[in-house]
């Protein structure tokens, strides 16, 4: 049974059919064109190929999967199945059978229609029109210059109304001197007067 799934049986097997299939059509052309010996090629290309069909139903299939071989037996509906890897299955342990698998089925059906809502949502948000966005980006960035540009003018008012605001300061305690000055000298004066 090793030799039926060796490397070389496999190659010999494809070797077979093509061949066989070669002389099938080699015999359909030569009767399609009239060929004298038309009628004993195409005898010989059906037998080649019914001795091919014959030799397949006798090996049998060859698996698709290669799972089998981690997991023998996961073919079978209602098998117990472990990895070769695992060791011994104990009694206790439960195998796997076709209502566990279906669970999980069921569970992964659910995972894959809330992938599906979430690609719907992502779709949606494809189809958004985005082209004036370009535009506003700068009209936002015009704006924020100009805000900056008048904070700038702010802080400079400020500093200037604070120049200002000492100023009338000064100017106040100057007129303060002046008045106090300027009552000295009336009351001088009037002194001056009530002494004449």
């Amino acid at each position: 049974m090793s030799f039926i799934k060796s490397k070389g049986f496999k190659y010999f097997k494809n070797l077979v059919i093509g061949l066989g299939a070669a002389v099938v059509l080699v015999g359909a052309l030569a009767k399609l064109l009239s060929h004298p010996q038309a009628d004993l090629l195409l005898k010989i290309g059906l037998l080649t190929e019914a001795g091919i069909f014959a030799f397949l139903g006798i090996i049998g299939p060859e698996p698709d999967y290669y799972w089998n071989k981690l997991y023998p037996g996961l073919d079978k509906y209602s098998s117990k199945i472990q990895p070769l890897t695992a060791g011994d299955m104990p009694e206790s342990t439960p195998g796997l059978n076709g209502e566990v698998v279906e669970q999980q089925l069921g569970g992964m059906l659910s995972e894959l229609q809330s992938m599906s809502s979430s690609m719907s949502s992502l779709k949606a948000l494809q189809e958004v029109d985005f082209s004036g966005t370009k535009d506003q980006i700068q009209t936002m960035g015009n704006f924020y210059t100009r805000m900056n540009e008048a904070m700038a003018n702010i802080s400079e008012s400020l500093e200037d109304t604070q120049n200002y605001k000492n100023q009338l300061s000064a100017l106040n305690q100057n007129l303060g001197s002046l008045n106090s000055v300027y009552g000295n000298v009336l009351s001088a004066m009037s002194n001056i007067r009530h002494e004449s």
